[in-house]
């Protein structure tokens, strides 16, 4: 069998920024989780889906704010986004898939988990990580464990990390380090780019294992001098990047393999699709549950 694991906050924010905008009976902007909801069938509905889970940032905020105070929040995020994450989660369990809402740790670090706890089951063919964020590429192992970005259709497996970043999967955390993640609102390291993390993570690894002498870096001397210089500087820095880039795997996720398997849609998706003001996609539903 297959286990997708969804990235139900990137889904969410796919949805916001490419479905239709529509309110509520009520007046509610709820555009979005009716996306979310339309996408997340189609996929539960397509051959070979069977055991499904969806993980979402409950709250922008997790434990690594208090580890780096420039780590993303939810500022400048659109009200009429953010207003949808609870429903957001309703919306997905009244679909009939789990649904992990973090609060002290981030979706990533759920699927993280969940992951490493289901790829381990002999049972289990492959492990589906449903996103294309880069953050989730280190949890890409051979063709076992790969991501999945549904908007391009593009199948990321282990070679594909390579080819894209330069890295093998285990080194992504130390790749994020050195080159930065706007996105999670950590800078990287000065004159650090794509290119020369590849070239230097390709050959030792990890950040410890950098030798100090630049020049078998094979970066050139001039270029290697002043990247040695800008690592020894922000030594302590990369090692805290490095630290919120790695995903946890410790998540109290209480599901057993055998809780993941999707058995239809819950009938409170009838009331909710209704009180959203798209009473559609209940007749799209081919599978019920009874609860």
């Amino acid at each position: 069998m297959k286990v997708h694991l969804i990235d139900g906050t990137y889904e969410l924010f796919r949805s916001f920024y490419g479905a239709p905008p529509k309110e509520a009976p009520d007046g509610r902007e709820v555009g979005a989780t009716l996306g979310l909801l339309r996408s997340l069938l189609l996929l539960l509905q397509s051959p070979g889906t069977t055991h499904a889970a969806c993980a979402f940032d409950h709250v922008i905020e997790s434990f690594r704010n208090d580890l780096f105070p420039g780590y993303k929040t939810g500022e400048g995020v659109d009200p009429a986004l953010l207003s949808q994450f609870r429903l957001a989660e309703e919306a997905v369990h009244a679909l009939g898939v789990v649904v992990w809402p973090m609060v002290e740790f981030e979706a990533d670090d759920a699927l993280a988990t969940a992951t490493r706890r289901f790829q381990k089951d002999k049972s289990v063919k492959q492990v589906v990580v449903c996103s294309p964020d880069k953050d989730l590429a280190q949890l890409v192992s051979g063709k076992r464990v790969v991501c999945w970005d549904r908007r391009r259709e593009i199948i990321i497996d282990e070679a594909a990390v390579v080819a894209k970043y330069g890295v093998r999967p285990a080194s992504m955390p130390d790749w994020l380090a050195l080159v930065g993640d706007a996105a999670d609102g950590y800078p990287g390291l000065p004159g650090w780019g794509e290119k020369s993390a590849s070239t230097v993570l390709s050959k030792y690894k990890n950040l410890e294992r950098i030798p100090k002498d630049f020049r078998k870096w094979g970066l050139g001397e001039a270029r290697g001098r002043r990247l040695a210089e800008s690592l020894e500087k922000g030594r302590e820095n990369v090692l805290l990047y490095r630290r919120l880039a790695t995903l946890r795997e410790d998540v109290p996720l209480k599901e057993r393999l055998a809780d993941l398997e999707w058995k239809g849609a819950r009938q409170s998706l009838r009331a909710l699709c209704n009180r959203l003001g798209d009473e559609r996609i209940p007749e799209r539903v081919k599978r019920w549950r009874n609860n």
